[in-house]
């Protein structure tokens, strides 16, 4: 028997194993079998070199758990050890710095293994003894035991085994009892040893017969040792890659296409991703490509090596070149990654230019669940915006799609306005906005369709891009100032007129909205009233519920703008009848007001220029005693009107039309307008 203390600095090395690793315990089957994988992997490469002539075996991996004995015991046939080996490989913990080893990460919540050849070691985060049977392939070769209970003292002992490779013991402590039922060693095969290139036994396979569950002969094997993203292209078949993605995905809706990504330099990279289909109410998931190293399961948070916009994506990449951190967890801060996430990005977007150059009509079918996808990515991404300037679509109202460039040659000699700036017109709901749509398709004028869940950021984006271009909602106004040309109309109303209609038209207006009246000069045959909401403080908001950091925005209620049109027809009514009606009664109002008005400006003009102390407080009292009588004549002359308006049912009427066109008028107040209506005709 050989005695002796594991080689290594610090002699709180188990208790610092366990701290720093609780929180990431299970990864200590994950690196016992890959152990013993690159254990197996090392025999085959000596027996086809030559180096070793007799024969390999089983090179199947056990894994086998016994609940009486609680141990599990991981099995493999690959090159084992001898006990100089055993010194080499696992007496001896090959730290750099080891001194400053505990200061340097006592304040990490973080793991340690791995970076410091502590991979075999995380047996300790879930037992209180580990065994090690051991025996090597070299000729003459004993076999060996080495037995250490979490202390720096182990054995090792020279026995019987009569084949060759290596079976690791572990005999769980008190806290690790989970880790002895099968449903959590099948959970962490499954998560972590899918995929790996040696195959891995777990029990027998255990099939239904005459209504029982019968255990067979049949090894039970957990993994698929090759697949899919490790073959070439050339041999996969679109229902390949189908297959592979629901054995990873097994509830999900098939994806609309996949991206192989195969890459042996500048460094190695394998892959697959796949564009899933999102719906609308989507919550964004970020989890679900997972990250291997050369077949083995390193993590689902792949933030860093996968740029941002194609976290959205589903799928699996490989490369042992990834720079990873202790636990091969977290990935370090390495210009490495840059270059691969670099060189990811531009890999999608070269096969998607791909796509849309042979296949545009497909492309086209598959845009609307793929543009936030893209959008995200143009937003997020420079590099990638600059790629998919080529084969980012529009959508147009009629379902039409443009590159970037078609679009504007279609709309540039139609859509400038009066400054030359060329808009972009938009609708975010097409049945919903089909009034303001048709007014602007009257007029020769194209609409976008931009109804996806990150348009409005991207709508700001592209106007950062784009050259004297501007994007405005096709209800953000009236169609003639939407693109403002040089030739506006002559109003058919006085200033006074549109004075004294406002408090008319304002009285029929529903109180729980924030509605502002406007006159415009519009066309005799447009509508007579409108209702259009600023197209900056929609989209304010609209970021603002989206998180675009515009809380001040979000906070604010919806404001809307009634627009009259100061030249139609039955305005001109209202306002005649308003005259003949009230008329009188508003001038004899008006007669008040001027001589108060008058004295008002003649005291303010004497007090220009002097300072508030040179004024005489009896001055200042005659000014606001004359403000009150003008504001109590004018708040009289607004309740005539708006008594007047109240009354008004072509006023009401009018409006109820517009709230109608902007699918506003819902509940009681379209009860109202369907029997008004009736009434009326």
């Amino acid at each position: 028997m050989r005695k002796g203390k594991i080689d290594v600095k610090t002699e709180n090395i188990f208790p610092i194993i366990k701290k720093f690793l609780y929180s990431d315990q299970e990864i200590f089957l994950r690196e016992l079998i890959s152990n013993a994988v690159d254990a197996t992997q090392k025999f085959q490469t000596l027996a086809s070199v030559g180096d070793y002539k007799g024969k390999l075996g089983s090179e199947t991996i056990r894994v086998k758990v016994d609940k009486k004995k609680k141990t599990i015991t991981v099995s493999d046939h690959g090159i084992g050890m001898t006990a100089d080996e055993i010194e080499k490989y696992i007496n001896q913990i090959a730290f750099s710095s080891a001194a400053d080893f505990l200061e340097k990460y006592k304040d990490q919540s973080g793991n340690i293994i791995g970076h410091f050849g502590l991979g075999f070691y995380s047996t300790f985060m879930v037992s209180e003894k580990v065994e090690i049977i051991t025996r090597s392939y070299q000729k003459g070769a004993k076999a060996v035991k080495w037995v250490c209970h979490g202390t720096q003292e182990f054995t090792l002992d020279e026995i019987e085994k009569k084949t060759i490779g290596t079976d690791v013991i572990l005999h769980l402590d008190k806290k690790s009892k989970e880790y002895l039922e099968e449903s959590k060693i099948n959970e962490l095969l499954n998560k972590y040893c899918r995929f790996l290139p040696i195959k891995i036994a777990f029990g027998k396979q255990k099939e239904w017969k005459d209504g029982k569950e019968i255990v067979t002969k049949k090894d039970n094997i957990i993994n698929d040792i090759k697949p899919a993203w490790t073959r070439k292209p050339v041999d996969l078949k679109e229902e390949d890659y189908k297959k592979f993605y629901s054995d990873l995905y097994p509830m999900q809706e098939a994806p609309l296409f996949n991206i192989h990504l195969n890459v042996d330099y500048p460094f190695n990279l394998t892959g697959i991703l796949y564009f899933p289909k999102i719906k609308n109410n989507i919550e964004i998931q970020k989890n679900k490509i997972q990250l291997y190293c050369n077949q083995v399961f390193v993590t689902d948070s792949v933030e860093g090596i996968v740029p941002e916009f194609l976290t959205l994506l589903h799928g699996v990449i490989d490369s042992p070149d990834i720079p990873l951190n202790v636990s091969r967890s977290f990935l370090q801060n390495d210009p490495n990654v840059k270059k691969i996430s670099g060189h990811i990005s531009k890999k999608v977007a070269d096969q998607l230019n791909d796509i849309f150059k042979k296949e545009r009509p497909e492309f086209e079918k598959k845009w609307d669940d793929l543009k936030l996808f893209i959008h995200y990515g143009m937003i997020t991404d420079e590099k990638f915006y600059d790629r998919a300037e080529k084969f980012t679509l529009f959508k147009n109202t009629n379902g039409k799609f443009f590159t970037f460039k078609e679009y504007k040659d279609l709309i540039k000699e139609n859509q400038a306005n009066k400054d030359k700036t060329l808009i972009y017109l938009y609708s975010t709901n097409a049945e919903e906005q089909f009034t303001f749509i048709e007014k602007a398709n009257q007029k020769g004028y194209d609409v976008l369709l931009m109804d996806g869940q990150l348009d409005t950021h991207y709508l700001n984006h592209l106007e950062q891009k784009f050259t004297n271009a501007r994007f405005v909602r096709v209800d953000s106004d009236v169609i003639d100032k939407l693109i403002q040309k040089d030739d506006v109309s002559e109003s058919k109303l006085t200033t006074e007129q549109k004075n004294n209609l406002s408090p008319v038209i304002q009285s029929q207006i529903p109180k729980q909205d924030n509605f502002v009246v406007s006159f415009e000069n519009l066309k005799e045959e447009e509508h007579p009233m409108t209702i259009v909401q600023s197209e900056f403080m929609r989209r304010m908001k609209d970021m603002s519920e989206m998180g675009g950091g515009m809380n001040m925005y979000g906070n604010l209620p919806d404001s809307f703008t009634l627009v009259v049109n100061s030249n139609h027809p039955l305005v001109i009514k209202i306002a005649e009848e308003m005259e003949n009606t009230v008329g009188e009664d508003v001038r004899k109002l008006n007669e008040k007001v001027k001589p108060l008005e008058d004295n008002k400006s003649k005291f303010e003009k004497d007090q220009e220029g002097k300072k508030d102390e040179e004024i005489k407080q009896e001055e200042k009292d005659r000014i606001e005693d004359l403000k009150k009588k003008i504001d109590e004549l004018n708040d009289k002359k607004g309740k005539v009107l708006s008594e007047y308006g109240s009354k008004n049912e072509l006023v009401k009427q009018l409006i109820d039309l517009a709230l109608l066109s902007n699918n506003m008028l819902k509940g009681e107040e379209l009860s109202k307008f369907v029997k008004r209506s009736i009434d009326i005709m």
